[in-house]
């Protein structure tokens, strides 16, 4: 099946959910297959790879990093990224709130929470995120803007530990949007699912999922 047949069958069954085509690995050729039939958001994991594809392709991209970010590859991607789904640390936060500023822009970003079994996996425990919207550092932002939270299951074939994790993140996210984020309209994203699960994230109320074999994959 085609790029653009297989974004189009997505798309039906995502509903108002987001497709984040996630590009990463795949040459510029491909995005723009997906591109020219209205694909907007691309997500790439790499600081390296997404900036050598940013200027070869049209300005309307809303280009998201998904993957892990160090502190010192902030400063590539802050003049132009849409949205930064992997903030884990406060730390992290404080050098985009930096660079941000440094090349006048807001930057939207997500929570990333830790919600798997496996170590490996990057993210937030309660406590830390607690920590983190509770600092004066935080307080004193004012060139990012968190958007929602973004997590990843873990990787097994048990659909209902899977479930368990979204439905979990799902319900931070509402008491969140109640306490820390009540009066802030722009506390609307919930990354999470990718290819292999995305139908349970969203049955279990994500806003925004990451396919990328889904839709490249030969």
């Amino acid at each position: 099946m085609s790029i653009p047949k297989k974004i189009e069958q997505l798309k039906k069954e995502l509903g108002q959910c987001k497709l984040v085509a996630v590009s990463k690995t795949y040459p510029v050729e491909k995005i723009l297959e997906a591109y020219h039939i209205g694909q907007r958001l691309f997500g790439e994991n790499r600081v390296q790879e997404l900036c050598e594809k940013q200027p070869r392709l049209p300005a309307d991209v809303e280009w998201h990093q998904i993957g892990s970010l160090q502190t010192n590859k902030v400063k590539h991607i802050a003049p132009f990224v849409s949205l930064i789904h992997s903030v884990e640390s406060l730390k992290l936060l404080v050098e985009i709130n930096r660079q941000a500023e440094r090349n006048n822009r807001t930057i939207n970003c997500l929570l990333q929470m830790h919600i798997a079994v496996e170590e490996t996996k990057h993210g937030l425990d309660k406590r830390e995120l607690e920590e983190l919207l509770n600092s004066t550092e935080y307080s004193g932002m004012k060139n990012i803007q968190i958007c929602g939270l973004m997590g990843m299951a873990t990787n097994t074939d048990n659909q209902e530990q899977v479930r368990k994790e979204f439905s979990g993140l799902c319900q931070l996210f509402n008491e969140l949007e109640g306490s820390h984020f009540a009066n802030q309209p722009r506390f609307t994203e919930l990354s999470m699912g990718m290819s292999s699960d995305y139908k349970i994230a969203i049955e279990e109320g994500s806003t925004m999922v990451r396919i990328g074999s889904a839709v490249f994959a030969d």
